[in-house]
């Protein structure tokens, strides 16, 4: 065994555990600080299109529902094909259409392409916290998934600043364009850094009703939903989309309780533990999704900021998440992982409640700022713990499953939570102002509409925050109960029928000797487990 294996745990090797969390850290770095910036650069590209109100919302939408209803799909092929070829044809993909993204002619063929790139970012986050998680052992997967997350957080530092000056100083083209030299230098960093990973066993059988059904049922909620504020609840689009989701969602899941070979593995959903950190992610996700395109939207829509203002503006929640991402590995080894997420929702919630009054017209920027930092603490700390408290019981084997099951719930709630933020904004609004808040010039319509556009904002925050109040408690009732990993059988869990030798060398399982001296670290129970039978 080599110096650096000896330096690890159960024969894991640190060294290239770092270079792996390297470059899985840059590219999803990347895919981040390309929606962080389209977030600040919506204003141009609506004025440049001459967009309605209800293709400015799906600029923000279309994106977000591509992406979930491939997930699972990128979730099983990775398993299948193994997860570095995967890694890399998603850099690939989502650097060319990066490209052809700024060429885009018009607005349909620009919704065309992030379509496509959506599932580019799918190929990518389907894989990436499995890969960190694969590579690193128990006592350091808090930590691990921490500096992970972090680059989330840098690229909500990021974006809005450098999408904005982008915008101001070369026009909203760029904003694609700036994708592409660092995609490449991903794409040839991944490729010779990380080492094949071999297929896994799983469904041999892809679940294509499956997904046909998601996308429909999810798809259908998300168009109701959008076009309640841009055409109110008379409109077929609202009918038509409900009653999608309404029969669609339930044929979905009942499909997948009874198939062989299920898109979306329900069973998963038998450990408590990993039920409640998911519904907590879910929660929060619904809750926080909206916060940056709606703080970015005020202060180019009322206070007149230019892109680059309004991105320099957003930066305290962005230097407070990275700051508090990088806390989770020392709060971690004192607390469970889902005691450290509800401290994060706990502090998000705080947050939302002084965003509520600090977008009053009387309220001076202070009352921004300080919600901003407080949201931006809350999510740091929530995202990496509440990771930690979905995969810790994972098997080896179903690691890219149960993190794609993760992805999409939450990617769900996220595009759900933002469709619900930019509805509570715009809906009571006519469509005069409706069209300005996305075009950033609501001030121009005189005191009025700015007073209408406060009220949006007044009752947008004050449902995130009561949202964001059932993360916490989530959060607190998700006790580790000892079921073991997922996938548990009355015969024992999926580990326990595993040879020896792989327990000791996963880096998830509670057989292995690192998880149980590292149970702190990471959220597992303190107290002693059950030996299961063999």
């Amino acid at each position: 065994m080599s110096k650096t294996q000896r330096a690890g745990d159960d024969g894991y090797d640190l060294r290239y555990a770092w270079l792996a969390l390297t470059v899985v850290t840059m590219a999803s770095t990347l895919v981040s600080l390309n929606g962080s910036t389209l977030t600040i650069a919506l204003p141009d590209v609506v004025r440049h299109f001459d967009a309605s109100s209800t293709v400015a919302s799906w600029m923000v939408l279309v994106f977000g529902l591509a992406s979930t209803c491939v997930m699972l799909a990128c979730g099983w092929l990775a398993d299948r094909i193994g997860r570095r070829l995967m890694y890399l044809w998603g850099l690939g993909l989502f650097t060319l259409t990066s490209l052809l993204l700024g060429l885009a002619p018009n607005v349909w063929v620009l919704l065309g392409l992030q379509v496509v790139q959506a599932v580019a970012e799918a190929m990518l986050l389907a894989n990436s916290a499995v890969i960190v998680s694969s590579v690193f052992p128990a006592r350091m997967l808090g930590r691990s998934l921490g500096i992970y997350m972090a680059g989330f957080s840098v690229a909500s530092l990021l974006g809005p600043t450098v999408g904005g000056a982008l915008v101001t100083s070369f026009g909203w083209r760029w904003v694609f364009w700036f994708n592409v030299p660092l995609g490449l230098a991903c794409l040839v960093l991944g490729a010779f850094v990380l080492r094949p990973m071999p297929a896994t066993r799983g469904p041999s059988r892809f679940d294509l009703r499956g997904n046909i059904l998601l996308i429909l049922g999810l798809g259908g909620f998300i168009i109701a939903l959008s076009a309640v504020s841009t055409e109110g609840w008379s409109s077929p689009l609202v009918a038509i989309g409900g009653s999608f989701a309404v029969i669609f969602v339930p044929l979905f899941l009942w499909t997948q309780h009874r198939g062989t070979d299920p898109l979306l593995d329900l069973t998963v959903f038998r450990n408590r533990q990993f039920s409640l950190a998911i519904g907590a992610g879910m929660i929060n996700a619904t809750a926080t999704s909206a916060v940056v395109i709606l703080i970015a939207l005020y202060f180019q829509a009322v206070e007149d900021s230019t892109a680059l203002e309004a991105g320099l503006l957003v930066l305290p929640l962005a230097i407070a998440k990275v700051v508090s991402s990088l806390s989770v590995g020392l709060l971690t080894r004192r607390m469970e992982a889902d005691a450290v997420a509800a401290l994060g929702a706990a502090a998000t919630t705080a947050g939302l409640v002084l965003l509520m009054i600090g977008t009053s017209r009387t309220s001076p920027y202070a009352f921004l700022a300080l919600g901003l930092v407080v949201i931006g603490i809350g999510s740091g700390i929530f995202a990496p713990a509440n990771a930690a408290a979905s995969l810790q019981s994972a098997a080896p084997d179903q690691l890219g499953r149960i993190n794609a099951v993760r992805l999409t719930v939450q990617n769900s709630a996220w595009l759900a939570g933002t469709a619900l933020g930019l509805t509570l904004l715009t809906a009571p609004l006519p469509p005069e102002i409706q069209r300005a808040v996305f075009s950033g010039s609501v001030s121009e319509l005189g005191s009025g509409a700015v007073d209408q556009l406060g009220r949006g904002y007044l009752l947008a925050f004050a449902v995130m925050a009561v949202l964001s109040v059932f993360a916490i408690v989530a959060g607190l009732v998700g006790r580790p109960d000892g079921a073991g990993s997922i996938g548990a059988t009355p015969g024992g869990t999926t580990l326990d029928r595993e040879p020896a030798q792989r327990r000791s060398r996963s880096p998830l399982g509670s057989g292995s000797p690192a998880a149980r001296d590292s149970a702190r670290s990471i959220g597992a129970p303190r107290r002693r487990r059950a030996r299961a039978p063999h």
